[in-house]
């Protein structure tokens, strides 16, 4: 399987895990929402909107385009944090950001 087709699968599986949990909104943040500039946009979303309405289309984009894909992602440690306490079951979603991670750093 290409790298491309393996960043497409697991990006269907996250968003299939976090649907799963609850954490998929069924209303987009107003743009200007979108267009911040800080790491996670932490200024204007929560982390699961980042991942729903910044990360998994930038990465479906890439992948559709078969653009270059970023080379490092670390977006698991930012996923425990967030999602530290709030007693959901996201080890699947944690399991498939992980492989993200280890996909995108040439870990696979």
């Amino acid at each position: 399987m290409s790298h491309y087709h393996q960043v497409a699968a697991l990006l269907i599986d996250l968003e299939a895990e976090l649907r799963q949990i609850g954490c998929w909104d069924a209303v987009a943040p107003a743009p200007e929402a979108l267009r911040s500039e800080q790491p996670f946009a932490v200024d204007t979303l929560n982390f699961q909107q980042w991942l729903q309405f910044v990360f998994i289309p930038k990465m479906h984009f890439l992948v559709a385009q078969q653009s270059s894909l970023p080379n490092a992602c670390g977006i698991t440690p930012m996923a425990e944090t967030y999602f530290h306490g709030q007693q959901l079951p996201v080890t699947g979603v944690l399991t498939v950001l992980t492989q993200i991670d280890q996909l995108l750093a040439g870990n696979d």
